[in-house]
């Protein structure tokens, strides 16, 4: 759930078609797909300048044809033009043809040996008249630390977890299946959410190996939802589902061309995911275009009374009565929240919401946009695409206010605050993970039981990077320790009142904008991550929404843009994002080229 971390030894490093399936793969081929793990170690809409020479290389001239957009199966399925059963089949005849052989991405740790079956229930109920949602029936890929209760495993690409399968749904998990989606099967991930290492390359796991970029196959798809993007990138299914810390859904997104929503913390119940951190966790879609991301979305938004984060309570640890040995100083403008807190509710609560109705394309116009400047230069590539899209959003009747300051950016000391929450959080919150999803006696019950097993498998575990990362966690107190308490102060007064809030409200601004990513840089399981920078901290801290959107191509490689907004604010960013996206048209399906030093453009 995290890309990034922000300590000053890392600040200092980043620093430095309309075509439809006619024909399905035969159901012998898809069963004996669905029966095993896939764990092998142009826009259509419109189309980039830069795509010409990096498009020519295709892995094989049959390849079944990627899936088509959620609005298009719909469509499909409502005219009786495809079955559930042809949709499922036509997503494994693609995941089979690029994920275990010919491209090899490996974004995909498990198909669900159940597919089939739900995909035949759900056409019977199609048959009778029934139908769930507006979502019946579209297959979609769930990161590999959703809980699922069926026959996958549920191990956030640890070989600790296998076997220790979740006898549980997730509430995710259970909302997919209830609006009748089938859950297609897992994706490969960055280990733990790239919470284990300084030195981890993201999208790699124990348990399923590396996940490539699907632009350019040496390539980082980032992380730590890896899989999630790829699959969605290399259009194997319409939307996918992908979880959040700090940057692992807008990082691996825009690394891999696609559309990344990540919701305020509370809008997506979080129980029964693997946890990094209660604060910030939260879960969303991804998927080739913002109207897809968003009918996703429609499913997710569900207030769960299990999640604190639902109900805006923050939880009491201990005795409740600790108090912050060192709160932040307030400013005569602003006022310190006097305990740490989930975002805000809006009055009378967090409303029902059809995303969907906010994809305007006219969005943009009258849109009072902020540029956040000191949030650029950490990429040459990001700053030449973020321009271009400035001008694209004026030419859109969008008026853009530049630059716009983050007050806490003067005094970036809080982020010395942000590893040590993370920590304190995943002690904590992977003991309640394990004593409420996993099987009773299971030998891992806690972080220190799983420090234990990589020690114990070496040779698989830590065969890349150390686990420096868990060790420190493990070295934290309990959540009732006052200096942590003051740390998530600390971190959420730079992200709110003196940050995005401040920026937000101090211009009168809809959204601010920054550059997602650079482009991707080349995979190193030696060394780690070359990490060149990212935008969602802010964002990640103050636990508000986030939506990255392809914004351009450099050297063959995509580079995003992200809309940033106060909390609960996804509606009028999506809807921004969906303008943006309908202006400049730029999304271009990745080509799947080789690894190579990339030549000279022409």
């Amino acid at each position: 759930m995290t890309d990034h971390l922000d300590t000053p030894k890392m600040r200092a490093r980043r620093i430095a078609r309309r075509t439809l399936m006619k024909g399905a793969a035969s159901a012998a081929a898809a069963t004996g797909l669905a029966s095993g793990a896939a764990r092998a170690g142009g826009s259509r809409d419109g189309m980039g300048s830069d795509r010409a020479r990096f498009q020519e290389a295709t892995p094989a001239a049959n390849l079944p044809p990627p899936s088509p957009s959620v609005t298009e199966l719909q469509e499909a399925l409502a005219n009786g033009e495809t079955t559930v059963r042809q949709l499922v089949e036509a997503a494994m005849a693609r995941i089979d043809a690029l994920d275990q052989q010919g491209a090899t991405v490996n974004a995909v740790i498990e198909i669900n040996p159940d597919a089939l079956t739900i995909a035949d229930e759900l056409d019977a109920e199609l048959a009778d008249g029934t139908m769930r949602s507006p979502m019946h029936g579209i297959p979609v890929l769930i990161k590999d630390n959703i809980g699922t209760g069926d026959q996958m495993e549920t191990t956030a690409g640890s070989l600790a977890l296998v076997g220790l399968k979740a006898h549980t749904d997730s509430a995710v998990a259970r909302q997919l299946r209830e609006a009748g989606m089938v859950i297609l099967g897992k994706t490969n991930l960055s280990e733990w959410a790239n919470i284990r290492s300084f030195y981890a390359s993201s999208g790699w796991s124990g348990r399923g190996g590396q996940t490539v970029n699907p632009y350019l196959l040496d390539r980082n798809a980032s992380g730590s939802s890896s899989g999630s993007g790829v699959a969605a990138a290399a259009g194997y299914v319409a939307v996918t589902v992908g979880t959040e810390t700090n940057g692992s859904i807008v990082s691996p997104a825009g690394n891999c061309g696609v559309v990344g929503i990540k919701p305020t913390v509370g809008l997506v119940s979080r129980v029964g995911v693997i946890p990094i951190s209660h604060s910030q966790d939260t879960i969303g879609p991804m998927a080739p275009s913002v109207a897809s991301a968003a009918a996703l979305l429609n499913v997710l938004a569900a207030p769960d009374p299990e999640d604190a984060a639902s109900n805006g309570e923050w939880p009491v640890f201990g005795s409740g009565d600790a108090t912050p040995v060192a709160s932040p100083v307030a400013t005569p403008e602003v006022t310190i929240q006097p305990a740490p807190s989930y975002p805000q509710h809006p009055a009378g609560g967090i409303p029902e919401v059809d995303y969907t109705a906010a994809l305007d394309p006219t969005g943009l116009q009258g849109a009072r946009i902020g540029v956040l400047r000191g949030s650029t230069g950490f990429s040459p590539d990001a700053d030449a695409v973020f321009e271009e899209a400035i001008s694209a959003m004026r030419e859109a009747g969008a008026e853009i206010v530049d630059p716009v300051e983050i007050p806490s950016e003067a005094d970036p000391a809080w982020g010395n605050d942000t590893l040590p929450v993370l920590e304190w959080e995943l002690k904590a919150g992977l003991a309640d993970y394990f004593a409420g999803f996993l099987p009773e006696g299971a030998p891992i019950a806690s972080l220190a039981d799983v420090i234990a097993f990589n020690e114990e498998n070496a040779d698989e575990e830590l065969q890349y990077f150390d686990q420096g990362i868990f060790i420190s966690a493990e070295s934290r107190t309990g959540l009732d320790d006052p200096e942590y308490q003051a740390a998530v102060l600390r971190i959420q007064y730079a992200g709110r009142e003196n940050g995005l809030d401040a920026a937000l409200e101090s211009n009168a601004l809809d959204a601010l904008i920054a550059p997602t990513n650079g482009p991707a840089t080349k995979i190193d399981l030696v060394n780690g991550d070359h990490w060149l920078g990212g935008t969602s901290t802010l964002a990640a801290i103050a636990g508000y929404p986030l939506v990255t959107v392809p914004a351009g191509y450099r050297h063959g490689l995509p580079i995003g843009i992200t809309f940033m907004g106060g909390a609960f604010s996804e509606e009028a960013l999506i809807r921004l994002a969906y303008a943006f996206e309908q202006q400049v048209q730029v999304w271009t399906a990745p080509s799947f080229v080789p690894g190579s030093v990339i030549p000279p453009e022409e």
